[in-house]
């Protein structure tokens, strides 16, 4: 069992919250609210902002060319293949690539990607393996769940296709590969590493549910 089987056997209460969200059942069916899918769109625009500088960050504290190679690759298809995407939607939503510029984070998204950035700045390169995997694991485990359940295309179709696609599953791959490789290597890490993991798997839960009942801040 790799280091990364272990951490998913640690978040597995997560993971199944996850698949059980009324967000992902709902988007599923094809069913779910356009304003809550909207609220995703606008939100997650504004995440993967800060995702590909975690990677970005990343790359420079990586011991080895090929890592920080793929690392710097990855924030680089992050902003120019996965946000096309969410341009593509925002369109469909009614959204201008101004108005995503100028979305304001809900506080659960600025609690993840607070938690995502100072994990770059502060912490070892095997925590931000650790803090990056939920998302690209979550997401393609979810998506793959929302395709047992979809019936029919619809709407929200495209989404489920790009994070059920060869390209991201290759990308998942590689990510559990490097928390693999770093969980073996440094066994001093493995506490922190999962801490990391757990933290960032709860907060991918928490943005399902901000969606869902488009949170925004109170005053």
């Amino acid at each position: 069992m790799g280091f990364s089987d272990r951490l998913l056997e640690a978040g597995s209460d997560v993971w199944d919250a996850q698949k059980e969200h009324p967000f992902v059942v709902e988007l599923a069916e094809g069913s779910l609210d356009e304003a809550a899918f909207r609220h995703w769109v606008k939100q997650d625009y504004r995440y993967l902002l800060d995702y590909a500088r975690v990677f970005a960050l990343a790359g420079a504290k990586a011991d080895d060319e090929e890592t920080t190679r793929r690392l710097t690759a990855t924030a680089h298809a992050t902003l120019d293949d996965e946000m096309d995407l969410h341009r593509s939607l925002a369109a469909e939503c009614g959204l201008s690539p101004a108005e995503l510029e100028a979305v304001e984070k809900a506080p659960t998204c600025a609690a993840y990607t607070d938690f995502l950035v100072r994990t770059a700045h502060e912490g070892s390169i095997a925590e931000i393996a650790a803090a990056v995997y939920p998302c690209g694991q979550g997401y393609l485990d979810v998506a793959d769940h929302m395709a047992a359940l979809a019936t029919e295309d619809h709407r929200y179709t495209p989404f489920i296709e790009k994070y059920t696609s060869e390209e991201f599953r290759e990308t998942v791959g590689w990510m559990r590969d490097l928390v693999d490789r770093y969980g073996e290597a440094s066994p001093g890490e493995r506490d922190a590493m999962r801490a990391a993991f757990l933290r960032s798997a709860r907060l991918e839960n928490a943005f399902w549910e901000m969606c869902y009942t488009e949170e925004a801040w109170s005053v």
